[in-house]
């Protein structure tokens, strides 16, 4: 295997901290709730998928940062990939257990477990993509550019987060079962694939990011995010009673479709309006055609 270039030690020391509490603080849900000679088996499972899983992320971690200071996003993306693969696998059998028991109504656990999610999932994001160590962007201005459509994707994240939340919080009304099921794998492949987009287009962009040429996430975004989950909220809201639907949300998606919308038709408009003066331009600089020399005197009719 050949040997990775020195890493950022901070980097690999904060993200797999923020990794593997969050782990435990999933296994102490799991165990918590299996009681009798169960718990100990669940508890060796964890235990087992744990030290496995911290086997992995040593070697992917040193890797994710020893890239920080490029524009490459590639172990980023494995590592994102990895964590919530298996942080959502987790999710499922808590959500599970939760279900079966439904006398259980400890409303501050299920709420703490929509706390947790919401603050790990977007931090380790940051973490991550690590906007403040990309020292080739030198421009205070491209960087907030960067900055700030990195904020959409943590806004993002809360909304799906939110999404899920409603399926293992207390509620009047259950949805069916196969709702159930679509909404919450239809939010682990948006925890999945979305993210990894937008660090994609990092990498991609290179030593020259331009930031109005990351458009893939805002399109894939609009269509899965802020329009689809609008339609989930308000079929919640009209059919099944929801009254725990976010309201605030709701009007993020409207607010972020309008948005974007503009976003799009202005980035539209400046395409057009360049494609005309690059062609001038063109014209100006093409190299002035050699005019025909003239036939000899003897060769002329």
């Amino acid at each position: 295997m050949v040997p990775p270039p020195p890493a950022n030690k901070p980097h690999v020391c904060l993200s797999t901290i923020l990794i593997m509490s969050s782990m435990a603080l999933m296994d102490a849900y799991l165990v918590e709730q299996n009681q009798g000679p169960r718990k100990i088996g669940i508890c060796i499972m964890v235990l087992v998928g744990d030290v496995c899983f911290l086997i992995v992320l040593r070697y992917v971690a040193v890797w994710v940062g020893a890239e920080v200071r490029t524009a490459k996003r590639g172990y980023a993306m494995i590592l994102w990939f990895l964590y919530i693969f298996v942080l959502e696998i987790k999710v499922y059998f808590i959500y599970q257990n939760y279900k079966a028991d439904r006398q259980s109504l400890d409303a501050v656990a299920r709420k703490a477990l929509t706390l947790l999610l919401s603050i790990f999932v977007p931090v380790l994001f940051v973490i991550l993509v690590a906007i403040d160590h990309m020292e080739y962007v030198r421009a205070f201005k491209k960087r907030e550019e960067i900055r700030n459509r990195l904020f959409w994707v943590v806004v993002d994240l809360l909304d799906i987060l939110d999404i899920q939340a409603n399926l293992w919080e207390p509620q009047k009304k259950g949805l069916p079962l196969w709702a159930e099921g679509l909404m919450f794998f239809y939010c682990y492949i948006l925890l999945l694939i979305l993210p990894c987009v937008s660090l994609s287009e990092i990498s991609m962009q290179g030593i020259n990011i331009v930031p109005h040429k990351m458009m893939l996430y805002p399109i894939l975004s609009l269509v899965t995010i802020n329009v689809i989950t609008l339609f989930i909220r308000g079929g919640n809201m009209i059919f099944y009673k929801d009254m725990r639907v976010s309201g605030i949300l709701m009007g993020k998606n409207v607010i972020a479709i309008i948005l974007k919308t503009c976003s799009f038709a202005q980035y539209r408009r400046q395409l057009q309006s360049n494609a005309p003066h690059s062609a001038s331009s063109c014209r100006r600089t093409r190299c002035p055609s050699p005019s025909p020399s003239p036939c000899p005197r003897h060769l002329r009719w």
